[in-house]
């Protein structure tokens, strides 16, 4: 059986536990719409789609699944940066040198995609 002494008459130091604080959730809460402050919802949604519809085109003009794509980025920010249409196509045809299809009209359907979209750079801050 355990004695009863008070702390004045202990003559070892006490231990004190603490008891865990509140478990935070294990997915951290996010606040809505932060991207959106920095960058343009309807920029970033046109990106989007344009990213998907590559990736889809892609997977045609390939013949194989997304993971099978030969390594190649087609960099629209890069595209953006150049000054005309015609260099714009030849990047794009280079980057798909190794594809055997026609892809004419996948390189005049992309320009014609991106023509009018703004790059997407990282915004200065105030």
């Amino acid at each position: 059986m355990a004695a009863v002494t008070s702390p004045e008459t202990s003559p070892q130091p006490r231990v004190y536990f603490q008891t865990p604080a509140a478990e935070e959730p294990d997915t951290p809460v996010r606040k809505q719409g932060r991207v959106t402050v920095k960058y343009d919802r309807k920029e970033l949604r046109k990106r989007l789609n344009l990213e998907e519809w590559i990736i889809d085109q892609l997977t045609d003009l390939y013949d194989c699944e997304e993971e099978a794509i030969p390594e190649l980025e087609i960099d629209v920010d890069e595209l953006l940066d150049m000054p005309s249409d015609v260099e714009r196509g030849a990047r794009v045809k280079e980057l798909l040198v190794e594809c055997f299809k026609p892809t004419e009209d996948f390189v005049s359907e992309l320009l014609d995609k991106i023509r009018g979209m703004q790059k997407l750079s990282t915004p200065q801050k105030k």
